[in-house]
């Protein structure tokens, strides 16, 4: 009896250190996603952006094209291809349904593409990974050189992505999407060159790593809460 209660109370001890640990390293996620906030703009500039634009420029298949995205909260947005003043590719979600526009052509799109935007509250990722109806947080250590924070960040749809905050800046340098991301989205973003548009700090500079070779994106033109329309998402 004595080792059995000896091992008993050596379980609950280890199972007491590991949910400290726990509890203490998403105390700590949580307080470095609050940091990054305050340097893109604040909570109350944050909760209040309701509409987003944004407009980058990139080559594919040897052509300069502009990529344009269009948010609205809580959860539609629209992606676009444009190619000498003229749209080519347009994909976006309505709140409930996605769908594509070829060649002039409506169709709805693979479900899979859009697989975690019906639980989407936010257009600032940062505020929903703060939301623990969201996501589930945690700092990982693991960063010899301490020149960023890494938080692993666990979706509700069970999407894993891990997020490096710089640790003098805390803007976010590196986005990883290791399980279950929305299909043919990149797994490896970086994120750099935060400029400040309007009251809004962004990266300027985003580069897509893929295997069959990185694809670079240069942002020329953001702005929030003006703009934008229910019927841009139909």
């Amino acid at each position: 009896m004595k080792l059995l209660n000896t091992v008993f109370a050596v379980t609950m001890i280890t199972a007491s250190h590991q949910l400290f640990s726990q509890t203490t390293n998403e105390k700590k996620a949580r307080e470095i996603i609050e940091k990054a906030i305050q340097a893109e703009g604040g909570k109350k500039l944050l909760s209040s952006i309701k509409t987003l634009y944004s407009k980058s420029e990139t080559v594919m298949d040897g052509r300069k094209v502009n990529w344009i995205t269009k948010e609205m909260v809580p959860n539609k947005g629209s992606f676009e291809i444009e190619y000498q003043g003229r749209i080519v590719y347009r994909s976006w979600y309505d709140g409930k349904t996605g769908y594509e526009l070829v060649n002039g052509e409506r169709k709805l799109a693979d479900p899979a593409e859009f697989k975690d935007k019906a639980d989407r509250k936010y257009i600032i990722n940062e505020l929903a990974y703060i939301d623990p109806k969201l996501y589930k947080i945690e700092l990982i250590d693991d960063n010899p050189d301490k020149v960023y924070y890494k938080i692993k960040a666990t979706y509700i749809t069970g999407k894993v992505t891990y997020l490096y905050y710089d640790v003098k800046s805390f803007f976010l340098s590196k986005e990883e999407t290791v399980e279950n991301g929305e299909k043919n989205t990149f797994s490896t973003v970086l994120q750099s060159d935060y400029k400040k548009f309007g009251d809004l700090w962004n990266a300027t500079k985003s580069t897509f790593v893929s295997e069959s070779g990185n694809q670079e994106a240069n942002l020329v033109e953001l702005y929030y809460n003006k703009g934008i329309e229910e019927n841009d998402f139909k």
